[in-house]
């Protein structure tokens, strides 16, 4: 599918049949300011939809809304038919600035939610070593985070999320504070676990870039009050390299075609 036929695709509110998370009437008003109005999504399982948009626009707030962080003020937010009453073991939050427990080891870290669900020591550090090991930190489980690197916190964060067995896994712009060479391996190995763990993933960001190459749906939502504007299915072949990823016209086509529909919004 090419740009043109993005242009004229209608967004539609709700995705394929086999819906995980189904989002419904979504308000939120911090105060005097609306930063989301009526938002009707739905998110289909085993898939990784992003959402996108301007600064501002609701996009981590709805993130948390669905992760039972904070309360909607009107609507509601189900997870497999059940509605969001806060936070559940069916979901795990990644969040941006990481959120380690700087005295306890990467270990102790990512096998803390494993803890928290009373599971016995050896069950979940046997758990936690798999993750760790998937995310590329094997050797480091005994490091504390002041002793790594941003981009091998955020790896740590990643696998705590990945290693409580959530349906489904919420990122906060959990590439944000790398550098670029760092982001574009994340986003290589987050397409790479995608696969492999089979799991539901919402995933915010402000990169038409990012969005493009890793996602299956990207949900664009308009400026404040953040509603739905578009929802654009990439189609990107991944199983090539990288770079010619990149490079490829269809590629390049949708990250325009995204641009010109958000530059109007860019102060």
């Amino acid at each position: 599918m090419g740009a043109t036929a993005l242009r004229n695709k209608p967004a539609p509110v709700s995705a394929p049949n086999d819906a995980i998370v189904e989002v419904r009437g979504i308000c939120k008003t911090y105060g005097n300011v609306e930063a989301l109005r009526g938002v009707d999504l739905d998110f289909p399982r085993g898939k990784l939809t992003s959402l996108l948009g301007p600064s501002g626009c609701g996009k981590t707030t709805l993130l948390k809304i669905i992760a039972g962080l904070i309360e909607a003020d009107a609507g509601t937010v189900t997870i497999d038919g059940k509605p969001v009453k806060g936070p559940g073991p069916e979901r795990a939050f990644v969040f941006q600035d990481f959120a380690l427990m700087p005295w306890a080891t990467v270990l102790r870290n990512v096998a803390f939610g494993l803890e928290l669900r009373r599971r016995a020591r050896a069950e979940r550090e046997e758990i936690a070593r798999r993750y760790i090991a998937q995310v590329g930190l094997a050797g480091f489980e005994d490091k504390y985070p002041h002793e790594l690197s941003g981009g091998m916190r955020q790896r740590v964060g990643l696998a705590r999320a990945l290693s409580v067995d959530a349906e489904v896994l919420l990122l906060d712009e959990p590439f944000s504070a790398v550098d670029e060479q760092n982001r574009r391996k994340f986003q290589e190995d987050l397409i790479r676990l995608r696969t492999q763990e089979n799991k539901t993933f919402i995933f915010v960001t402000h990169s038409i870039e990012e969005a493009v190459y890793i996602s299956d749906r990207i949900v664009l939502l308009s400026p404040r009050p953040g509603r739905v504007s578009r929802i654009i299915e990439p189609e990107i072949d991944r199983s090539g390299d990288p770079d010619r990823i990149h490079r490829d016209k269809h590629y390049l086509d949708t990250v325009e075609e995204i641009w010109q529909g958000l530059k109007q919004y860019v102060e």
